[in-house]
């Protein structure tokens, strides 16, 4: 008799944990939490950014670890294919020096799935600015390309340089004229290997805001050189870029490479967020995912980069 009471007590509380099991399931699937989740915003596109990998087969230099770059990229490249990326941008400064740099690490950047992109860097400038163009399979060394209302514009702050054009050229003793009119004022961006754009590019990156501001497109600048906030880094005219971009109206952020330490400001609702440096360190890496909604960005940065939100407000 006792045991029968025992199988019955058994098969009551086996009953009863049942029933309390049903009602945790329930009460989960039901919860605030889960409701959530399966209404969670998805992006409308994601993208990658790849700055400063300036690979060359050469011995570390202070904080560059120049061949570590191959490694990195491969890392980045894997993690990039494991998302659905709409493209992939690299910010100038493939490589160091030597023409053949690119021969090594062009092929792992190649290895992203996505659509790939080239900004042109002051040491991307190994060979002739044609040579690098044709190489990168680029359309030209200042271009722009669109996706659903999103205009992105590729510019080319090495446009006007001493290390880009032959000495002697128009565009070589523009660049004299620019450079030893912001050295005589004091600028700090006064560098031989920083650069400026030729009024050529400026009326064309004019335009280009105006069509795309009719057609009420949202606009992404990539450049090398950053022009915000005031660094060393700078294009050299800076502030008639800067004048440009905020006079449209419709830009959101401008990204750029160059100073390997990174920098962010704000201007006028515009984002300038200058990328760190991949070379930089031995071990950590450093690159990043945008994911583009209705009303932010969202940045997810690897290693060295940080995480940040971006707010849309136009």
């Amino acid at each position: 008799m006792f045991q029968k009471r025992m199988k019955c007590f058994m098969k009551m509380l086996k009953g009863i944990s049942l029933l309390v099991m049903f009602g945790m399931v329930v009460a989960v699937l039901h919860s605030p939490q889960t409701v959530l989740a399966k209404k969670e915003e998805k992006p409308m596109f994601e993208f990658g950014i790849v700055p400063d990998a300036q690979y060359c087969n050469c011995n570390p230099s202070g904080t560059r670890f120049y061949q570590n770059s191959l490694e990195k990229l491969s890392e980045a490249s894997q993690i990039f294919n494991e998302h659905k990326l709409r493209f992939t941008i690299q910010l100038g400064d493939l490589i160091d020096r030597d023409y053949s740099s690119f021969s090594s690490i062009l092929p792992i950047y190649n290895s992203i799935e996505s659509k790939k992109y080239h900004v042109l860097g002051n040491h991307d400038f190994a060979a002739s600015s044609d040579e690098v163009v044709k190489l990168l399979s680029m359309p030209n060394q200042y271009y722009d390309f669109k996706y659903k209302q999103w205009r992105f514009i590729v510019l080319d702050s090495n446009d006007l340089s001493f290390y880009a054009n032959s000495k002697g050229s128009l565009k070589y003793k523009q660049a004299e004229e620019m450079y030893h009119d912001i050295k005589a004022k004091g600028a700090i961006n006064a560098q031989t290997w920083n650069g400026g754009l030729s009024e050529e590019q400026l009326n064309w990156l004019r335009n280009t805001l105006d069509k795309s501001a009719k057609r009420n497109e949202k606009v992404i600048v990539f450049s090398h050189m950053p022009v915000y906030p005031k660094d060393e880094h700078n294009i050299w005219n800076d502030e008639l870029v800067k004048k440009e971009l905020e006079a449209a109206g419709n830009v959101v952020a401008f990204f750029n490479g160059h100073n390997h330490a990174g920098n962010y400001g704000v201007s006028n609702e515009i984002y300038y967020v200058n990328f760190k440096g991949m070379v930089e360190t031995e071990d950590t890496n450093s690159f990043s995912i945008l994911k583009v909604y209705k009303n932010r960005i969202e940045i997810d940065g690897f290693g060295l980069e940080e995480d940040r939100v971006l707010k849309i407000k136009k």
